[in-house]
């Protein structure tokens, strides 16, 4: 049973400001990714939010669309902890594994009108994350879309690509150092510390005994290929900024 979490919303807050010092521009590309939807799906669409941490995708699609059908799915049992006390039952919550190949049979049914992501796929390898493109494409209604939203730099501008991440990167530590905002470490500390989520923290280091393994981050081409590859009918970039980009694909 999920841990009773008072602060809820606070930690909900907490972790969007702190993903926001690596993202600046993470609230265009959610409204990009659920533009997408609205462009394709009816007013109650069927949406899995792939990886999808504490609800950040969920809780806007279900403002975007109160009639929605969302699904979230992910395994990290702190941020499900936080987005279970957030949606208030709003959405089914999964856990399941997508470095295993049977981390669908987990779902409560199939027929997705979009299944969506961000910041969460690069911790996959390459020939994990090709296949699971392949899995994705199977989950999809004819019609549906995905769309991946994540660091996907542009192979046509390497050395600004650098330049830009750079920036990005000063801008960030710079604002660390002035206490604007936490990092990712200071996040995870004060988890730790916290009554009802650091028993959970404890749990998360069981899951994830040696960490994430190593980020990989191939160029956008690499994403549209696979894509491609994976059986989908339209394949392109719906949104940009820097170095990151949402890539979508339509059944």
């Amino acid at each position: 049973m999920t841990p009773y979490i008072a602060n809820a919303r606070a930690w909900q807050e907490s972790w969007d400001r702190q993903q926001e010092a690596y993202l600046p521009d993470r609230e265009h590309r959610l409204a990009a990714m659920l533009d997408a939807v609205d462009a394709t799906a009816a007013g109650a669409p069927r949406i899995l939010d792939l990886a999808g941490g504490t609800g950040s995708i969920t809780l806007r699609a279900l403002q975007r669309f109160p009639r929605a059908d969302v699904t979230l799915l992910d395994l990290d049992p702190v941020l499900l902890a936080i987005a279970e006390a957030s949606l208030h039952g709003r959405a089914r919550i999964v856990t399941a594994d997508l470095r295993r190949p049977d981390w669908a049979a987990t779902l409560p049914a199939r027929g997705f009108d979009a299944v969506l992501t961000a910041t969460a796929l690069h911790w996959l390898p390459a020939e994990r994350l090709g296949r699971l493109y392949r899995e994705i494409h199977r989950l999809l209604d004819d019609g549906g879309i995905f769309v991946n939203a994540d660091h996907m730099p542009d192979d046509a501008l390497p050395g600004l690509t650098a330049r830009i991440t750079a920036r990005a990167d000063r801008d960030r530590d710079a604002r660390y150092a002035a206490g604007v905002v936490l990092s990712w470490r200071d996040w995870w500390d004060r988890v730790d510390t916290d009554p009802a989520l650091g028993p959970l923290a404890a749990l998360r280091r069981e899951v994830y005994p040696a960490g994430h393994t190593a980020e990989w981050l191939p160029p956008i081409s690499w994403h549209l290929d696979a894509l491609r590859a994976a059986g989908f009918t339209e394949v392109g970039t719906i949104w940009r900024g820097g170095a990151d980009a949402a890539v979508a694909a339509v059944r």
